[in-house]
């Protein structure tokens, strides 16, 4: 992929939304390009993460367990943000990710982001408000979630 469409996948990505121009050009610049055969594993369940992946083409797979007991999360298409969270903080990947036709990913790596927000503040002082929206957002769900369990369970402690 060229520099520019690689700017133009990452300019769509919601949690870049906050950077201008310039900003979007670097991280494209900066990032590294990856490319998956069918089946190959792009990381494991239980690694260190220190980085996040845009899927530029092809399919990431997200799976726990392995053998019998595997069971696929998601299905991570062209466009979507793969390990968003180690771009932020040190972790391990919750699931394994392979990609299941011929992939080409954009690696972004949690260096590059801090080096980012210590360079733009104002961008940081962004990110962190989208991010809590988001949590904010995700926290109210979990509550309808869990209030939609509730009335599940109530008729089945009165039985």
């Amino acid at each position: 992929m060229s520099l520019d469409s690689d700017i133009s996948l990452l300019s769509r990505i919601p949690l870049f939304g906050e950077l201008n121009a310039e900003q979007v050009r670097l991280l494209a610049f900066s990032a590294a390009h990856r490319e998956l055969r069918v089946d190959e594993i792009l990381f494991r369940e239980g690694e260190d993460a220190t980085s996040g992946f845009i899927v530029a083409s092809g399919e990431i797979a997200l799976s726990r367990g392995e053998g019998k007991a595997k069971k696929t999360l998601a299905s991570c298409e062209v466009g979507s943000l793969v390990g968003e969270i180690a771009l932020f903080i040190a972790t391990k990947r919750p699931a394994t990710a392979t990609a299941t036709r011929l992939t080409d990913v954009i690696e972004i790596n949690r260096a590059l982001i801090t080096r980012m927000l210590n360079e733009y503040p104002h961008v940081a002082l962004r990110l962190r408000a989208a991010l809590s929206e988001r949590l904010t957002a995700t926290v109210s769900e979990l509550g309808r979630v869990k209030q939609a369990l509730d009335r599940i369970d109530r008729p089945a402690a009165r039985r």
